[in-house]
């Protein structure tokens, strides 16, 4: 098992964005959320919806965002990386531009987001990329048919919101992932939302997850450089 940590780019700059991914690199991070900042990122709280709008302030030239991904690619041959990309974005860059930045740098795994309809996302898939999936805690029946039609892996809730009402008869993360499982998805299963401790990645191992994504946790650290290795090495431990 895995943890991602998830790279603002561009904040506050690509050059730092650029010492940030080769940090978590060096403390033992195997894969890297790396986004493409949005315009309009509706579904972000204010945190994350602040980096992207602070970072297309210092540069709003996506073909330097490309370019940036490129080199962490390059220089980072043992990382995975996963990239988030909003529909509005994808539409700005150009949907085939998009499709073939990806094919041609072995960029397969896309979290795409702001959906307004399956048309883009019909897409890509048809080009041979891996688009994944979000399904919530308590399995809404939508989200599950969703996952099963889709080809990425799935981005499963970890853990529930305070007055989430759960599933009546799945109600721990071990039960969600045995579901879906049940229901025929073998591809991997990362659980993100709710991470925040390194106990938090124990619980995601021993449900049978294949990986965790840290965000905040780690975010918040960025200022302290020393202080987020050492953070990220204790949610890695728990792998």
């Amino acid at each position: 098992m895995e943890i991602i940590c998830y790279l603002s780019s561009g904040y506050p700059t690509i050059e730092s964005s650029i010492e940030v991914a080769n940090d978590y690199a060096k403390a033992g991070c195997k894969i890297i959320e790396v986004d493409f900042p949005s315009r309009d990122p509706y579904l972000e709280g204010e945190y994350i919806a602040d980096r992207m709008k602070k970072a297309l302030e210092n540069c709003d030239d996506y073909n330097k965002y490309m370019d940036f991904i490129v080199s962490l690619k390059r220089n980072l041959p043992d990382v995975k990386l996963l990239v988030l990309a909003y529909e509005n974005t994808v539409e700005e860059i150009g949907v085939d531009k998009f499709i073939r930045f990806c094919l041609d740098n072995d960029l397969k795994d896309i979290l795409l987001v702001g959906l307004k309809d399956d048309t883009i996302k019909n897409k890509i898939i048809s080009a041979g990329l891996l688009v994944s999936c979000y399904v919530q805690f308590h399995l809404p029946e939508e989200e599950i048919d969703l996952a099963k039609r889709s080809n990425g892996f799935v981005y499963l809730q970890a853990k529930p919101y305070i007055d989430q009402i759960l599933h009546p008869k799945y109600k721990t993360l071990k039960d969600t992932i045995g579901y879906l499982r049940e229901m025929g998805i073998d591809r991997p299963i990362y659980c993100g939302v709710g991470v925040h401790e390194p106990k938090d990645v124990t619980t995601v191992k021993e449900a049978g997850g294949d990986a965790a994504f840290v965000g905040s946790a780690i975010l918040k650290l960025h200022d302290d450089r020393n202080a987020m290795i050492e953070k990220i090495k204790e949610f890695k431990a728990m792998c």
